[in-house]
């Protein structure tokens, strides 16, 4: 049998065992939702890294940086940027007695801001699940050649849902440091190794590469790094950790080694995408598979077995936690009553089913992330946002800008699909438009709402 193979089924069986092992511990909703909020700083920083270092990483920016060269070193500095300021909004969003985003939403602003914020939550995560299944394909496609990618994909979904409601957030917390150990190794022993050959082969990057720019304009660089910033501020699995802390410090110190943990390893999947994809054969028919057709075509067994359990690692943890956040969501936001833990198992089976269903919609990565992104950070993040520092902010003047937030991005994207937007309007990505009109409809609310004599 193939060693990959032994060594996937290995460590997936592994995850398993600490999956069953932590489900012992679950006995309550906040137990589940939250791990009983015990998670110490080198644990959450752990799972925060590894939920965010996700197939927006390994397939997106690789799929980038095949396109753009080395300007793609730039797209992890609207995280980081975004972590900086999260560290300051952490302590806040772990003082409030919530268990997820929209209800910060509910306690702020009410029950409709909650419920709203909870079904734009759900959209977005399921999108963003959908195309981590197909990112566990393509790489079980590299063990498994002969087999139907439609398969590979039901599989890799099969295992996510059942390991998401083994144990709630107990066992994707701890399972997310291991996974992110052994993805921060295999990258940075990858990046030094494709270094080395390269260097001994003398290649060198294409005029065509060097671009700091990436013969891109300043319109172009907002709308692709600009979603990920918008997200990361209010994204519901960092939150949804930071209230899982053991104190509001224990948020902060995690924040701050989330910073730089972010930053090392997208630095090195963006290096091994950008010299690994030179030194291989042929290009990869997709360019977002770069990185994976570095460890099974490229670099010895050995390595290329450790950047494949890197990228299951990388794929799992992302998908566990977008696919728990929206179960917790829906059990805790949507329907209430339904909060208690078999309740939220039911929900991540459904709406990891759910998400299958999308996987078969859409073949590409960093389109269909910057969207997924641009819906959640363009109409929820500024609401998250004013709750935490702006607490007095007028409910309706939320509720308007969420709408018109959504709205837009939905109308953009329906109208660059249908090419009904003509140029300079089609060069635009949704979340500029869309985040333009959530501001401007909550200024306009904002100004009425304080015209009333009874504001």
């Amino acid at each position: 049998m193939d060693p990959a193979l032994w060594a996937i089924l290995g460590f997936l069986a592994a995850l398993t065992g600490l999956g069953a092992w932590y489900a012992r511990r679950i006995k309550t909703a906040e137990d589940f939702a939250l791990a009983g909020r015990r998670l110490g700083a080198p644990v959450l920083t752990g799972t925060l890294v590894a939920t965010w270092i996700g197939t927006g990483s390994l397939f997106s920016n690789a799929e980038f940086t095949v396109r753009h060269g080395v300007a793609a070193f730039f797209l992890p500095l609207a995280s980081a940027v975004g972590i900086v300021a999260l560290s300051f909004l952490a302590p806040r969003a772990r003082a409030l007695p919530a268990q997820t985003v929209p209800q910060i939403l509910g306690v702020r602003f009410g029950l409709i801001a909650q419920r709203l914020g909870a079904f734009t939550l759900i959209a977005a995560y399921l999108i963003i699940v959908s195309y981590q299944y197909r990112a566990g394909a393509a790489v079980a496609q590299q063990i498994f050649p002969g087999t139907p990618p439609w398969a590979l994909t039901v599989g890799f979904a099969v295992f996510v849902i059942l390991f998401t409601a083994l144990a709630g957030m107990f066992s994707v917390a701890v399972t997310d440091v291991v996974c992110g150990l052994v993805m921060t190794f295999g990258l940075l022993v990858a990046l030094g190794l494709v270094l080395s050959d390269a260097r001994a082969a003398g290649v060198t990057l294409p005029p065509a590469m060097r671009s700091l720019t990436g013969d891109q304009n300043l319109v172009f660089w907002i709308g692709v790094t600009l979603p990920a910033f918008l997200l990361i501020l209010g994204d519901a699995n960092m939150h949804q950790r930071f209230l899982s802390a053991r104190e509001p410090a224990t948020a902060r110190r995690a924040a701050v080694g989330m910073f730089f943990g972010v930053l090392v390893v997208d630095w090195a999947i963006i290096g091994v995408a950008l010299v690994g994809g030179l030194l291989l054969p042929e290009p990869p028919a997709n360019p977002g598979h770069v990185v994976v057709d570095v460890a099974f075509k490229l670099v010895p067994v050995g390595i290329g077995v450790l950047i494949a359990a890197a990228a299951v690692s990388i794929i799992i943890s992302t998908a566990d936690s977008y696919l728990l956040a929206s179960a917790a969501s829906a059990a805790g936001d949507v329907v209430e009553r339904f909060r208690a833990p078999r309740w939220q198992r039911t929900f991540v089976v459904v709406l990891g089913l759910a998400a299958l269903g999308l996987a078969f919609t859409s073949d590409e990565f960093f389109s269909v992330a910057i969207y997924a992104y641009t819906l959640y950070g363009a109409s929820l993040t500024p609401a998250v946002l004013l709750a935490l520092l702006r607490p007095r902010t007028t409910p309706a003047t939320i509720i308007a800008g969420m709408c018109a937030g959504l709205a837009t991005a939905l109308l953009w994207k329906l109208g660059l699909w249908r090419e009904w937007l003509a140029a300079p309007w089609s060069d635009l990505e949704p979340v500029i438009p869309a985040l333009a009109a959530n501001v401007l409809a909550m200024l306009v609310a904002a100004l009425l709402t304080r015209m009333r004599p009874e504001a």
